[in-house]
């Protein structure tokens, strides 16, 4: 899924590094295992952890000890009734108090979390004075804002910077088809992206067709040493 919207500021790289990219790994939070093959891959990767699932807080805490990011990946309204974002989630019914008690709450679960990005929210996102009210609350706890993008009339990037976030935009959704050819096929235009912009970021989830498209992705004959630098998110806004 991309949209057609213009890519969001990067930190520019030091002089004469490579590109770099970055991977998000989103709806952490129902199954320790599942998070434990990302871990397993040794790279550095993005972990965006749901709030209120039965191991989000154990899971927050042993991704960072393994020296890995931490993200709280924010439910909010989608389009649709039928769709269902889960617990802890922001709605265009809640008031700006409502969104600031849920939003404290969903971070005090997992302080570890140095950004966020919404999960769903194709609803929610698009409305600007509602994504404000959520930003200015992630803003007070300084932390960043990815834009997963899952609407392209979402207002979150563009507010986020008028706010002086640092922010950025998701480029490649990896595992839309959770098929492994198809998300090797994705992780090679991210790399792709990567090397004509300098930077990218895409977001999978934890299926087992992506961390094995990931392993397939990352052997030493498909990843040319010195080509692209995987790093957090985080280097990238």
């Amino acid at each position: 899924m991309v949209f057609p919207v213009a890519r969001g500021p990067a930190k520019g790289p030091l002089k004469k590094t490579p590109p770099r990219m970055a991977i998000i790994i989103d709806d952490i939070g129902n199954s320790v295992e599942r998070a434990r093959e990302f871990l397993a891959l040794g790279v550095p990767l993005t972990f965006s952890i749901l709030p209120r699932l039965p191991f989000s807080s154990l899971l927050a805490d042993e991704i960072a000890a393994s020296a890995h990011e931490v993200m709280l990946h924010q439910p909010m309204e989608p389009v649709g009734a039928d769709r269902d974002p889960g617990p802890g989630a922001l709605y265009l019914t809640c008031c700006c108090s409502e969104i600031q008690e849920i939003i404290h709450a969903n971070l005090d679960e997992i302080p570890q979390a140095v950004g966020v990005n919404n999960h769903m929210g194709s609803r929610f996102t698009a409305s600007s004075r509602k994504v404000t009210e959520a930003l200015q609350v992630f803003s007070e706890r300084r932390l960043f804002f990815i834009d997963s993008l899952t609407t392209p009339r979402s207002a979150a990037f563009k507010t986020a910077l008028t706010l002086n976030m640092r922010a950025g935009l998701r480029d490649i959704f990896l595992d839309t088809w959770p098929e492994e050819d198809m998300v090797c096929r994705r992780l090679v235009e991210l790399r792709q992206r990567a090397q004509i912009h300098g930077w990218a970021i895409g977001i999978g989830h934890p299926y087992p067709q992506t961390v094995k498209a990931l392993e397939t992705f990352l052997s030493p004959n498909k990843w040319p040493c010195g080509d692209v630098d995987m790093v957090h998110v985080s280097d990238l806004v």
